[in-house]
């Protein structure tokens, strides 16, 4: 019989255990039931809580990663006025960590194409995914240019996806080739930043 490893609530024990392990392991190795066991409870005690496993991938990545919610809550600001090349620097110093944190997470699954198709399926089934973050500066940019910040014919949707695009670059070069290949991140932001407000201003 399993007994719990702590009074904490099941669902954050849970949770716990996801982080742990998807972390360690990766995604592709941290079963459902390697989860519900490594928090001390049942697989069925897992799916009261959480629709799928994606579920839980979701929520370590937005609660459990320092830079998710900040990065997203800089996402949905209003307009950032005259100072919006600042607001990219700082989106692109957020995204650039948050990228560099969640990837080692999630290389394990495209290594397994079935494996891979599952989760993108439990992914879309509870309304979440990785375009969801493009979607939300697209839609800022969007907002700074409808209040006169960026030019009007500005393409916020390309200029999201070259900010974005380079972030996460870096964070592939840094965990394939190593940190001495990129640009500290406190250098790397705002010079992608600057180069992004230069076409849109």
């Amino acid at each position: 019989m399993l007994t719990p490893k702590s009074s904490r609530p099941t669902p954050e024990r849970l949770l716990d255990a996801a982080d742990t392990l998807m972390r360690t392991s990766g995604l592709a190795n941290a079963t459902t039931k390697a989860i519900a066991r490594e928090a001390g409870c049942s697989e069925a005690a897992l799916y009261k809580h959480f629709a799928n496993k994606e579920e839980l991938f979701v929520r370590v990545l937005m609660e459990r990663t320092p830079n998710a919610g900040p990065l997203m809550d800089a996402l949905r600001a209003g307009s950032g006025g005259p100072g919006v090349e600042e607001v990219l620097a700082d989106i692109a110093r957020l995204a650039s960590l948050f990228y560099a944190d969640a990837m080692p997470m999630a290389a394990s699954l495209f290594a397994a194409p079935a494996l891979l198709s599952r989760h993108r399926e439990g992914v879309r089934q509870i309304g979440a995914g990785p375009h969801l973050v493009l979607e939300a500066l697209a839609g800022r940019l969007r907002r700074e240019r409808d209040a006169g910040w960026l030019r009007p014919d500005a393409d916020p949707d390309a200029a999201a996806a070259l900010l974005l695009g380079a972030c996460f670059q870096r964070a592939f070069f840094l965990h394939f080739s190593g940190a001495d290949v990129v640009a500290p991140v406190e250098e790397f932001a705002p010079a992608v930043a600057r180069t992004v407000w230069a076409a849109l201003r």
